[in-house]
């Protein structure tokens, strides 16, 4: 079955949709590498090293409904092995609801360098009272380990020397694959995230150098995931099915509705987005009847600008970059938005925007060399979308 056939039938059913949909639809690269056939969506009960770290159990293995109703509970998921042979250890927070109830999945750290996005969701999850709730939320927040302990982007790999390796096009993963971050996916994905999950978000920023407005991206026509996409008072939504071998795609794959909010610039705490999707993400779980009460502020009561595609705008020179516009400023087709100045500060290059939208996406670093995106426009193309690049 096709993407096209996959997103036909999630559209088809989605009312139906409440419990993770074991669809098998082909392979993606990532879970090519060895020809492995990933493990079924829920796997044995919840395996226990014997370990603890810091007083924390380890898994290797995780159903949620093994856990004590009515609490929290705080575990450390065995991932792959480090060249040393010790294991990278995935932090685990379940708040599992005195009743039973949807299964939502909050993740981040999937990059190493974005610290808003996980600050996000640990916020939620410290708001939440298991007492009080139907259902279970689980996070992770730390997917991408040897990433995160230098905060930068990817994923350092010694495989051939130091190969830097996107774990946001690896997922789901193989268990048997060809480099440590694609089986580190693989266990992830197959024993951890995929079986324990009705929905899914998952939270980044914008790279290191690239700062993004506050946004959500995911495809609107899925109706489960539109209704959570309209439930952020955010203000511009990317309705685009972007690259493959990225999280959320994975959780579509399978039938499980999903998508990922972008919240600012990598590297930096910024409280005033973070609070803009926490208060969107607690409507998700009112949403779903995890957590009673009023609805906070949702897409219904800010603008909201809608694009089915990025238009990106690169260096062509060397230089100190100024923007003439900001983000979420709206732009013109032929509208001038940057100048680059040499050493000399002599003007070598003037950037326009080749479509009407709004900025979504600016280079943070004052300084480009050719070749560097320097600014992304959020605007509609005509014809049918195709998964299209983005200013993650």
């Amino acid at each position: 079955m096709d993407s096209v056939a996959r997103r036909d039938f999630m559209i088809a059913s989605a009312k139906a949709v409440g419990t993770s949909t074991a669809l098998v639809l082909g392979t993606s690269p990532a879970s090519a590498q060895g020809g492995a056939t990933p493990p079924a969506a829920s796997p044995a009960r919840t395996t226990y090293t014997g370990d603890m770290i810091d007083g924390k159990r380890v898994v290797t293995a995780l159903d949620v409904d093994d856990l004590e109703p009515g609490r929290k509970h705080l575990l450390y998921f065995r991932g792959v092995a480090t060249p040393t042979g010790q294991h990278w250890h995935v932090s685990v927070k379940v708040a599992r609801g005195a009743r039973p109830g949807k299964r939502v999945m909050l993740v981040s750290g999937v990059h190493g360098d974005e610290m808003s996005s996980i600050h996000a969701v640990q916020t939620v999850m410290n708001q939440l009272d298991p007492v009080a709730m139907s259902g279970t939320v689980m996070a992770v927040t730390d997917v991408s380990r040897p990433a995160l302990e230098s905060m930068q982007r990817r994923w350092p790999s010694s495989g051939r020397g130091v190969d830097l390796i996107d774990m946001n096009r690896e997922w789901p993963g193989n268990e048997n694959g060809v480099t440590a971050a694609s089986r580190h996916a693989g266990l992830v994905f197959n024993r951890l995230l995929r079986p324990n999950a009705d929905y899914a978000i998952d939270f980044h920023t914008g790279t290191t150098g690239f700062e993004v407005t506050a946004f959500n991206i995911g495809e609107m026509g899925v109706p489960a995931v539109r209704a959570m996409l309209e439930l952020y008072p955010v203000g511009q939504i990317y309705d685009n099915p972007v690259y493959p071998g990225v999280l959320h795609n994975a959780f579509m794959e399978v039938g499980i509705p999903s998508f990922t909010p972008e919240i600012g610039a990598a590297r930096v705490l910024d409280p005033g987005m973070i609070a803009l999707f926490v208060e969107g993400t607690m409507n998700v779980l009112k949403h779903h009847g995890i957590l009673a009460g009023p609805m906070g502020r949702t897409a219904k009561d800010v603008r909201v600008y809608v694009g089915n595609s990025a238009f990106p705008i690169l260096a062509t020179a060397g230089g100190l970059v100024e923007f003439l516009a900001k983000l979420n400023d709206r732009v013109e087709a032929g509208q001038k938005v940057a100048i680059q100045r040499n050493s000399f500060g002599e003007v070598v290059a003037e950037y326009a925007s080749g479509v009407t939208g709004e900025i979504t996406g600016l280079r943070s670093d004052a300084m480009s060399e050719p070749g560097n995106p320097l600014a992304f426009i959020l605007f509609n193309r005509p014809e049918p979308r195709e998964p299209a690049s983005y200013p993650e």
